[in-house]
């Protein structure tokens, strides 16, 4: 079961980060259209830093999901380092409900503006809902939440490595 369970969430957290590294580069080259068109063409696209935003704020909360799985979003290191091997499963235990009880409620909260927010229109995207934009909330909660578990079934501390 816990072999599955890691496979899946290896699996889900290699296509969340995948989709934060497009949405990373669909915001640079939205960027750099947008000043094509505001210093060379000299006709502005305003929709593009709409986009640029809301490709940046999936790209946060889908990437966020690596950096749990490796260990480097909430971290205890001189606990940590100084903690025998049972207290540091207590410790990693703790770290990772408190991880899951601020995802919970990001998801709750996220779900919650996205069903308000589908009413709501985009300013500079008229025919684009702010559902879209407050969904990466509760999407990016999810998969966050299988690494955090994922994190706790086989820990990685990869920043106390990258630290020293």
């Amino acid at each position: 079961m816990r072999e599955h369970f890691l496979k899946l969430e290896r699996a889900t957290t290699a296509v969340a980060t995948s989709i934060a590294c497009a949405m990373l580069a669909i915001a640079a080259s939205l960027g750099l259209w947008q000043i094509i068109t505001r210093f060379i063409i000299e006709r502005p696209a305003e929709w593009t830093e709409v986009l640029i935003r809301f490709s940046l704020i999936w790209m946060v909360f889908l990437g966020i999901a690596q950096a749990f799985r490796v260990g480097a979003m909430v971290s205890v290191d001189v606990l940590h380092r100084l903690s025998g091997r049972r207290m540091r499963r207590a410790l990693e235990a703790l770290v990772a409900l408190a991880a899951l009880t601020l995802i919970s409620v990001i998801v709750f909260v996220g779900w919650n503006y996205a069903q308000r927010g589908k009413v709501q229109t985009v300013i500079g995207l008229e025919d684009v809902s702010m559902f879209w934009a407050y969904l990466s909330m509760p999407v990016g909660g999810v998969f966050a939440a299988l690494a955090v578990v994922g994190n706790f079934l086989e820990p990685q501390r990869l920043e106390l490595e990258n630290a020293q």
